[in-house]
């Protein structure tokens, strides 16, 4: 299982997915151009030694992206889901793709993705931050496939 995050926005996010994609042996695909200079001395602000530690896969932009994920399914999370993440069910390596935190993916992203799942929220608020929907996803997928380190 790997995640993916699609031309992400904000620093602090990627290095706090960073650290969740080293401390559970996940590799990340970062899908550029990026809403900022990576910067590793910015990044390790929140993202610590785990930068280091981390499994990550940089592509020049969603087509390059497509043609190394090879046949994995893209399981995208994103607010228009239609299936909620409980009903479904995941595959080891599946690849869960979270989009720009300022607006999502476009459509030809969404339509591309295998899946679209959506974190069930209360009505009365709109989104979770990027960070926390790939933990609670990514804990879900490595759950259902007993995918989760050895402690």
């Amino acid at each position: 299982m790997r995640l993916a995050l699609f031309q992400p926005d904000i620093p602090q996010n990627v290095a706090a997915i960073t650290r969740l994609a080293a401390c559970l042996g996940v590799p990340l695909d970062l899908i550029a151009p990026y809403g900022f200079v990576w910067d590793e001395r910015k990044l390790r602000r929140v993202g610590m030694d785990y930068l280091d530690a981390a499994d990550i896969t940089h592509h020049s932009g969603w087509q390059a992206f497509l043609a190394a994920k090879g046949s994995a399914r893209i399981v995208l999370l994103t607010t228009k889901g239609a299936t909620p993440l409980p009903a479904f069910t995941f595959r080891p390596d599946d690849v869960l793709l979270l989009g720009r935190e300022s607006a999502g993916v476009p459509d030809d992203v969404h339509d591309a993705a295998d899946a679209r799942l959506i974190v069930p929220i209360r009505k009365s608020t709109r989104s979770l931050n990027v960070a926390q929907t790939a933990a609670i996803a990514i804990a879900e997928g490595l759950r259902q496939t007993n995918g989760f380190p050895d402690v």
